[in-house]
């Protein structure tokens, strides 16, 4: 008979009833699969660490988002924002949903039209844009969204080159109650800035005036904040109806909706304190139809959300590489994914969960990644079973910003396995290799050995 491993006992408070003043109380339930496939099965296939993205999560997350603005307001169009995640298996899934494209960059851009998006289905966003990007973005009759002078300035002298009338935005930004305000980007509200870029645009005649924009920041968990954001640009749609007798075709309310991630320091987690999409669309719409916008002539309602969207669907999966304890006492877990490419442990307190049930004890765990770095902590301290070199572990949460902000640095960068709605993976993005890194190296001749 095999003898059995030694746990040291331990004494275990029994929580029952409503929760405390802290939440719900801490468990570490493991998570074994994902829609239906096993962990280890996925880990032994495509390695680790791996990134796994639901795309039955993806769907129904959108559909849910989409249903909550439609019910209350006429017209919606959901953009997607490639920044958050642009895996073209990502984007593909959003367009197939009926979302337009939201880039940032020339590259971005490029991106959406490989992807099928039609040219007048992309919003170009972003103080970077090159005349090249202006040029290509005008011809194929996109929206541009106009950030500064200097690039309303360059707008327009393409628009005379070209002989053809770029389809135009400006963003704006404003003080909506939230610290810190947003004002990096776009035209000022409050000191008539936005009001001056409007009418410069309006009297020159070589632009078409479209639409309004904002993005009034990120993760706002202040649903308030947008229903002044979307009052103010009504405002100024009526202005602009009133003065020059023209209506502009549509809002876009950008995006910045919170996702259920709990961020460092958060007093509650974030699954207990993030609106819903029905509070942010409750906000938004209520003030777009509470303003004096003519009923008769409503804009197209643009949201960008991207975090909210996707976060859900993303997981980061691993292994334990070791366990220590520092000079101090406390425990330690070295695993084999990094900040390097979960870059969001830098704001968030990311959930960890065991892959298998392992051990009911829990122990304040600080969590290292596996670079040679000290700033790779991807816990400071996380209540978490004793898991023993080579058992895998699970990370929700992780679908924004982490495949686009990775960084190859140290380690090679993990696989992306998509699982279909039929419950299939597919993998969406290689594993590099050590030949990825250097495709693009040139050794000059004198170095190279003979």
């Amino acid at each position: 008979m095999e003898k059995k491993e030694f746990e040291r006992p331990y004494i275990k408070k029994i929580r029952a009833g409503v929760p405390s003043k802290f939440g719900m109380p801490v468990q570490a339930e493991p998570v074994t699969h994902i829609d239906g496939v096993p962990v280890a099965e996925l880990i032994t296939d495509f390695g680790s660490p791996l990134f796994v993205i639901s795309e039955k999560s993806i769907r129904r997350t959108y559909r849910e988002a989409l249903e909550a603005f439609r019910s209350r307001y006429p017209e919606v169009q959901f953009a997607w924002s490639y920044k958050t995640n642009y895996l073209d298996a990502v984007c593909r899934t959003y367009h197939s949903e009926g979302s337009w494209a939201e880039v940032v960059s020339g590259f971005e851009y490029d991106k959406a039209l490989s992807n099928g998006i039609k040219g007048s289905q992309i919003i170009f966003n972003g103080p970077e844009k090159s005349r090249d990007d202006i040029v290509k973005a005008t011809e194929n009759n996109s929206l541009i969204h106009i950030d500064h002078f200097d690039e309303l300035y360059m707008v327009t002298e393409v628009a005379e080159t070209l002989g053809k009338k770029p389809r135009v935005a400006i963003r704006i930004n404003m003080d909506t109650g939230i610290y810190p305000m947003w004002d990096r980007f776009g035209f000022n509200y409050e000191n008539g800035e936005a009001w001056d870029a409007i009418n410069r645009i309006m009297m020159t005649g070589k632009l078409e005036l479209t639409g309004l924009h904002t993005h009034i920041g990120t993760y706002m968990l202040a649903v308030n904040a947008y229903a002044v954001a979307a009052s103010k640009l009504a405002d100024l749609a009526v202005r602009i109806e009133r003065k020059y007798e023209t209506s502009i075709k549509y809002i876009d309310m950008g995006g910045g909706f919170a996702s259920r991630n709990t961020l460092k320091g958060a007093y509650l987690p974030g699954r207990d304190t993030v609106p819903s999409f029905d509070d942010y669309a409750n906000a938004i719409t209520g003030a777009l139809l509470n303003s004096e916008i003519n009923p008769g002539r409503l804009p197209l309602l643009i949201l960008e959300t991207g975090r909210a969207l996707v976060d859900d669907a993303g997981y980061l999966l691993g292994t334990v590489l070791a366990n220590k304890r520092l000079s101090d006492g406390r425990r330690s877990t070295i695993i084999d994914a990094g900040v390097n490419i979960l870059f969001t442990s830098f704001w968030y307190e990311h959930e960890f969960y065991p892959a298998k049930h392992t051990s009911d004890h829990l122990e304040e765990t600080t969590i290292y990644g596996p670079l040679c770095m000290n700033i790779d902590v991807l816990r400071e301290s996380v209540a978490f079973p004793l898991l023993r070199r080579g058992d895998n572990f699970v990370v929700k949460r992780v679908g924004a910003y982490n495949m686009t902000q990775w960084m190859q640095f140290i380690t090679l960068r993990p696989a992306v396995v998509m699982i279909d709605e039929a419950g299939k993976p597919h993998i969406i993005r290689e594993r590099e290799t050590v030949d990825t890194v250097t495709h693009n190296e040139i050794v000059p001749t004198h170095l190279k050995s003979e």
